[in-house]
Formats: structure tokens, sequence, C-alpha cells
């Protein structure tokens, strides 16, 4: 059985599916999945669908699954690289994949993720982690 990789960015976590998804294979992935993001603590989760050529209804419940579980986890799922064949495919098949926030591309997907945790915590443009000024008015 094929694993697909968990790469750890920073606080993100990286899943690039290079391989077509066998019930099993996905089973495995969100197994693994979760296990990394307990381990890790990490609070973002990318997923690169740009190998896939296809997507059927298996693979839109599994990365709704795999969103679900995440956010569980406390850890937000971004997917990327969706191709336009692939996004009308999603659409007329009626899937809708909630919980799943979307961008084209895997820097696109980090910066999304940072700007949910910068929401999250509630920072500004004014107001970035780490910064020291103080507001004087």
């Amino acid at each position: 059985m094929e694993r697909v990789p968990v790469l750890k960015i920073g606080d993100i976590l990286l899943v690039s599916i290079q391989v077509d998804m066998s019930d099993q294979t996905a089973v495995q992935l969100q197994e693994d999945l979760a296990e990394r993001i307990v381990a890790t603590g990490c609070h973002g989760v990318i997923i690169d669908i740009t190998g896939l050529d296809i997507v059927d209804s298996f693979v839109g419940r599994m990365l709704s699954t795999i969103a679900s579980i995440s956010k569980v986890l406390d850890a937000e799922t971004v997917v990327v690289g969706m191709r336009p064949a692939v996004a009308i495919t999603l659409v007329e098949l009626g899937l809708s994949l909630n919980g799943i926030r979307t961008a084209l591309n895997v820097e696109r997907g980090m910066e999304l993720i940072a700007a949910t945790r910068d929401d999250d915590y509630g920072y500004d443009d004014l107001d970035e982690p780490g910064d020291q000024s103080t507001d004087t008015r």
C-alpha cells in the first residue's frame, strides 16, 4: 500500500497527493494526518491536489472528512492546486466540500492559513504578532 507523505513546514502540514487514492490509502492518510496534527501541534493543513487528474465523489468525500478531522483537532484545512476540470467535476457531482477553503497554490494556501490565525488571535495590520510598539493616542 502506498502512503501519502505528510511534511511539516513551520506550523503547517503539507500533504501532496501524487497517487491514485484507493480506499485503503485514503483511510491511512486520514490516520497519519490526525496523528501528525496531534504530535506536532500544527494549526494548518494544506492538501495539494495538483497531481490529481480526476476527482470523483470518493476523493471529494475523503477531502471533506480530512477537513472535519483537522478542524476537530484545531487545524484549518486548505486545498490547493485544483485544476479547472477538477473544480467543474466537483460542482457537477454536487460536492460542496464543506469546511474546506481553497487556494490556487501552496504559497496562497499558506497565506490564507496565516491570515486565518491572525484573525483568530485578533491581530490587525497595526498590531502584528511580536510588534513591541505602543499606541500613544
